[in-house]
């Protein structure tokens, strides 16, 4: 067995968890498991302690730690997939009884009427990772998962419906490296209806899919990183784009999509992101979830184009930056600490199903 910190490259892009021992499980839970439980500092009006506002374990009884909502979904979605991918998972007990206490009949209505309230809410990042979460109770055969997917089933039609709404029906797409990306909450929304075999809904997705991004020509990639990316908008456009055509027609986009990615200026987009500022601070912590997100979408990239002259370039920039990447993954500080860890298991675990299926 292999830890975190000597997984070769070749063994980090596997996607594949059969190399994990406990001391690697341990490392992947424990950011999320503090996290989950932390409600201050929250981002509701800069709150930072129970007299500032309303609490948000008050608004939102299931997903309020972890700095904000998103984070605290997709920090549920890194540790119920590591309980369905490591059954004799160290932390075990401790993610079950975690987990278990949020998850109730109660609480889930009460994140369902703040949707009510505010049908706009966490549109639209927040919404792919909560189908992420609904996606991997799904995929595990386990009493837990049966008792929280059936929990979660009024807040999981609720955002879905939202996604067919609210989302789908937009006019444009947004070309963001942040949250707003359009392209990264297709993605989650098309695994998801994929692995639920919502047959609609993954027409739907296509559809809207190409009618955002079916034209685009010559992206300007040599002007990312822009601000606090941590993802690449190419990169992520990209990597939707291979779920929805096949070999052929994806390999005739690309040619159109990408600038000649094996000359200067435009090669830059495949090198990792240097940053220039404190490592410690915000926006150099987006800037390492960048590079790891750039690392799955490469690796993706790579194996779609298989054969292809850009297969080779992509497969080499997902070995350099899921180095560079998971050196700077595990910090201590909140800013990063709160998220970091679940997109470094999307990266680990990015063929255990769930995540592009096929």
């Amino acid at each position: 067995m292999e830890t975190l910190a000597d997984a070769d490259t070749e063994t980090v892009l596997a996607g594949r968890s059969d190399w994990f021992d406990s001391e690697v499980a341990e490392t992947l839970a424990h950011h999320p498991l503090e996290s989950l439980e932390t409600e201050f500092p929250h981002h509701v009006r800069s709150v930072d302690s129970p007299s500032g506002g309303p609490r948000p374990k008050e608004r939102h009884p299931v997903f309020f730690g972890c700095y904000d909502w998103h984070s605290a979904v997709h920090s549920h979605w890194a540790l119920v997939r590591q309980l369905r991918l490591f059954e004799e998972h160290p932390e075990r007990s401790r993610i079950v009884e975690s987990i278990d206490g949020r998850f109730t009949p109660e609480n889930v209505e009460r994140e369902v009427e703040q949707f009510e309230r505010n049908p706009s809410f966490e549109k639209p990042y927040g919404w792919a990772w909560l189908l992420h979460l609904a996606s991997e109770l799904h995929r595990w055969d386990d009493d837990y998962a049966d008792e929280w997917r059936s929990v979660l089933e009024p807040l999981e039609r609720t955002v879905r419906s939202l996604v067919r709404s609210e989302f789908l029906t937009q006019e444009r797409p947004f070309r963001v490296g942040t949250h707003q990306n359009s392209a990264f909450a297709l993605h989650c929304a098309l695994d998801y209806a994929r692995t639920v075999s919502d047959e609609e809904l993954e027409a739907d997705v296509s559809e809207t899919a190409t009618a955002f991004f079916a034209g685009d020509r010559d992206y300007p990639v040599e002007y990312e990183p822009l601000g606090w990316d941590f993802l690449s908008p190419s990169l992520t456009e990209a990597d939707l784009m291979r779920r929805v055509y096949d070999r052929e027609e994806f390999t005739t986009w690309v040619e159109g999509f990408f600038p000649d990615l094996t000359r200067p200026p435009y090669d830059s987009v495949l090198e990792p992101v240097r940053a220039d500022s404190d490592p410690e601070e915000g926006v150099a912590l987006h800037l390492v979830g960048l590079n790891v997100s750039k690392a799955w979408c490469a690796a993706g990239l790579a194996s779609a184009l298989d054969g292809h002259r850009y297969a080779e370039a992509f497969r080499r920039s997902a070995e350099k930056h899921a180095e560079y990447g998971l050196e700077r993954a595990f910090t201590d500080n909140y800013a990063g600490s709160h998220w970091l860890s679940s997109f470094v298991l999307y990266l680990l675990t990015r063929n255990e199903g769930g995540i592009a299926p096929e």
